[in-house]
């Protein structure tokens, strides 16, 4: 991307009424930046901090077209990443969603931007995360709302048909785009659906029987371009190809003696992860964490210390259907659809912890806990 000589000067000069000393009183040469070559000048901006960028679009198109090109954002993400959030949804924080900075480690006081929403919106539901976007469904316009935050794109998909019952929405978030899957059991022969937003449009596909009256709240774990679940007992995996639409069990050894199951995955390492708990009788004495190993077996990584297991599982009263994870920046985070606390398991440290409760959370408060990654990107868009 090339700027004419007149612009390249007129941007330049603006970057260096920006950039001052830090007593403010000397302005960088406007001839020096003038003189600069696009590509050296792009790699400057990419160390700009977030919100001195996002101010400086507005000063010419060039800067405003950067947030669109994937060299510039490529050298933005590493040379300024972003802060990485763990959201919470809950039912009595209607259109508020605290946020956990899991870089700084504390909880923000900031507050999401609904702008994006058509103005007759009444109601909304966020239902899935992936790579800065997320995935609302609006039930009184029968549609869904994709949006990047961040970047303020937004679309909004129509239900494939009316009236429509879903479950088990995952929204997977690729380079070149996103595709959303869900499940419906309207008809007597259950379905799947894609929405691919390369073609902007729904297909529809055989469904996998058993995973219909699995977990409810669990996602599907993207790996190697397919979605991958966990059937109930005898408990097994399925992967659904989202490029075909085909279904297949996964050929491996489950662990023994497992009284639940729940999937996660890594798509930056390309590794999918197995947490589950093992006792009899439907009774959970240990939780223990499993990575799927290059032959197809399930290696056993660690096991979750006796005194956190006890809590966990005193917090879910042995009802496992209300146990979920995701994956979040390193983490594999446990969650319970009653209970406002996260249990985490630090890859790089091999550690587990506890992450500290919401403080606006109500004291008073009821099940409908809902936890999502939110790594903002610019270039995830919808």
């Amino acid at each position: 991307m090339f700027l004419l000589k007149g612009q390249h000067t007129t941007s330049s000069s603006l970057i260096a009424k920006s950039l001052k000393s830090p007593t403010g009183s000397i302005e960088m040469d406007p001839g020096i930046w003038s003189k600069l070559p696009p590509e050296l000048l792009e790699h400057i901006l990419s160390f700009l901090p977030l919100k001195t960028f996002l101010n400086l679009r507005s000063t010419c198109k060039h800067f405003k077209s950067l947030v669109f090109s994937p060299s510039f954002m490529s050298k933005y993400s590493s040379g300024s990443p972003f802060s990485s959030f763990l959201l919470l949804s809950h039912p009595q924080c209607y259109s508020h969603f605290p946020l956990y900075d899991t870089i700084l480690g504390a909880w923000r006081n900031l507050a999401l931007p609904f702008s994006f929403l058509p103005s007759d919106t009444a109601q909304f539901n966020l239902i899935s995360s992936s790579n800065g976007l997320f995935c609302f469904s609006l039930p009184n316009s029968c549609s869904f709302l994709v949006c990047n935050l961040l970047a303020k794109s937004s679309r909004v998909i129509q239900f494939p048909f009316f009236p429509f019952a879903f479950e088990l929405l995952t929204l997977v978030s690729t380079p070149d785009g996103y595709k959303i899957l869900m499940f419906c059991s309207k008809f007597s022969s259950n379905y799947a659906f894609v929405y691919d937003s390369k073609v902007h449009s729904w297909r529809r596909y055989d469904s996998f029987q058993p995973l219909l009256i699995d977990n409810c709240h669990q996602e599907g774990a993207y790996f190697k371009g397919s979605l991958y679940f966990t059937t109930p007992e005898p408990f097994s995996i399925a992967c659904f190809d989202l490029e075909n639409g085909k279904w297949e069990i996964l050929n491996t050894e489950m662990p023994g003696e497992l009284t639940f199951v729940r999937l996660v995955s890594d798509t930056d390492e390309g590794k999918l992860y197995l947490v589950g708990g093992i006792g009899r009788n439907g009774i959970s004495r240990s939780m223990r964490l499993w990575e799927l190993g290059n032959g197809g077996n399930w290696e056993e990584m660690e096991r979750l210390p006796e005194l956190m297991c006890r809590k966990f599982m005193s917090i879910c009263y042995h009802n496992y259907e209300h146990v979920y994870c995701l994956w979040h920046q390193g983490m594999i985070c446990v969650c319970c659809h009653t209970w406002p606390e996260i249990l985490y398991y630090k890859i790089s440290r091999r550690t587990w912890h506890w992450l500290p409760k919401c403080p606006s959370v109500p004291d008073r408060r009821s099940c409908g806990f809902r936890w999502f990654s939110f790594v903002p990107g610019l270039y995830a868009l919808a």
